[in-house]
């Protein structure tokens, strides 16, 4: 039973209430030029790139980490095997993200911008694993928020909203092209890969202030957060309650996986989303992928002399053109996901993940192509890659039913939790004892297969969901 409590504590309540409606009544009343939505476009952009380069620029600088902080054959899978330290650090972040609902979605904008800053400065400092793990566990912290996102999402006018949400993400993805161009200006030996982080550091912590001084609270936060304060006890109760049966009325996540699993087109999305997981290991370890086939295909052995030149050399070469061909992947499945549908985005880059990912480990293993065109295949893999996760995602979300459509991406990440568990059944023992120098075929033995039978999984068994009334749908359509 709840404590009653004192008039003292309910006159304080209301006072602590009307003091915070009178500051966002005054946000709100704030008049806003003409130019204000183009330069908060501006600050979104930089806030978002340099979110991309924190969430990327670890695994385009991992062999040159690994093996700098591990003095082992086997460094590479140790520092993944390390990521396990960050799962709390996520964990906790599942409680910090909904304070934006409370304080606004400015506060937790400059705080996660600042804190991916300091966290890639505490990377650069860093002189031994312990102070590297907390950098990149505080990385793995702020990073997946995206309260950019929300942010340009609740700004934008409604008629512009994809279209400017396009372009910024576009933007962050180029923008990655700053960490081969460090690694060739800062980076003169694979020793001097701390030199990198640093200009990435000081751009977040600069933006940070940047928004601090110039961006406003969004107008959806302010009005949704003014008529929560200004309803009374009777309505917060009310509201309370319709919302318990809402919630009742969902089927969670043990209905969502037996519904899944008893109806085709769900079944099958499931299963293709979990066989394209058996492949994360390439798009994991692309860049040590790269490093360790050129210096076989190029000086004949793998010595740290032979992998220090090739880092410096034709890793950073090929690492140039690897956000454009990212980008570019990226992009392919919006256009043809609305153009042709679902499916057929789903085949295309699945197919383009699999044609590139074989372009890019065998060019560089037999020294077939220009380091550039191989980086630019190795960007469109891991770009086709991610595209095919999102396309697969979406087709899940649109063949359930309403009732069941959350809980359905629930399971669905429970279910690719299976294809990750193959994945590394398979990597962590053989890598550990064979090397870094085993993960280019053992990445190729896992994505090439699985993808393949992904393919013809999604040819034979999916249907398109493009169109789908999702206030209608059943589920049961394509049975």
């Amino acid at each position: 039973m709840a404590k009653a409590m004192t008039p003292e504590k309910l006159q304080k309540q209301q006072l602590k209430k009307e003091k915070e409606i009178k500051k966002w009544e005054k946000q709100q009343a704030r008049p806003k030029s003409k130019t204000y939505f183009w330069y908060l476009v501006l600050i979104i952009a930089l806030i978002y790139a340099v979110d991309e380069i924190a969430s990327q620029i670890g695994t385009l600088m991992k062999t040159e980490i690994a093996n700098d902080l591990f003095q082992s054959e086997s460094s590479v899978t140790i520092l993944n095997l390390l990521q396990v330290v960050a799962i709390p650090f996520q964990v906790i972040g599942l409680l910090y993200r909904p304070l934006a609902d409370r304080y606004g979605r400015k506060l937790l904008l400059i705080v996660n911008t600042f804190g991916m800053g300091i966290a890639m400065f505490v990377i650069f400092l860093s002189q031994n694993v312990l102070m590297y793990a907390i950098g990149a566990c505080m990385i793995l912290f702020f990073v997946p928020h995206d309260m950019h996102v929300v942010f340009i999402m609740e700004s934008s006018p409604a008629k512009k909203r994809a279209i400017t949400y396009s372009l910024i993400k576009f933007f962050a993805n180029m923008a990655v092209m700053l960490v081969p161009i460090l690694r060739r200006l800062l980076m003169h030996s694979a020793a001097e890969w701390r030199n990198v982080f640093l200009i990435p550091a000081i751009v977040g912590i600069v933006v940070s202030f940047i928004a601090l001084l110039f961006a406003r609270e969004t107008d959806a936060f302010i009005e949704s957060r003014l008529r929560y304060l200004r309803m009374t006890d009777e309505e917060l109760k009310a509201e309370e309650e319709a919302k318990k049966k809402e919630q009742n009325a969902q089927g969670g996540l043990i209905a969502a996986l037996k519904f899944g699993m008893k109806h085709k087109q769900l079944r099958w999305v499931y299963i293709c989303f979990a066989l394209a997981g058996i492949g994360c290991i390439g798009s994991l370890d692309y860049q040590t992928i790269l490093t360790y086939c050129y210096a076989e295909s190029i000086h004949g052995g793998i010595t740290d002399e032979f992998l220090n030149l090739v880092s410096v050399n034709e890793v950073t070469q090929a690492l140039i053109l690897f956000p454009i061909g990212s980008a570019l992947a990226q992009l392919i499945m919006g256009f043809i996901s609305d153009l042709k549908g679902r499916k057929a985005a789903a085949i295309t880059v699945a197919s383009v993940c699999l044609a590139s990912f074989v372009g890019f480990v065998l060019g560089s293993k037999f020294n077939l192509l220009n380091p550039s065109v191989i980086g630019f295949l190795c960007g469109a893999f891991v770009g086709s890659y991610y595209s095919t996760n999102d396309v697969l995602i979406m087709m899940a979300s649109e063949s359930a039913p309403t009732n069941l459509r959350s809980s359905a991406s629930s399971a669905q990440t429970v279910v690719g939790f299976a294809g990750y568990a193959i994945a590394y059944m398979f990597y962590v023992p053989i890598t550990m004892i064979a090397g870094n120098a085993s993960i280019p075929a053992v990445a190729f033995c896992l994505l090439v297969p699985s993808f393949i039978i992904t393919l013809i999984a999604l040819i034979k068994n999916t249907h398109d969901t493009k169109g789908v009334d999702l206030d209608k749908v059943t589920g049961l359509e394509w049975d």
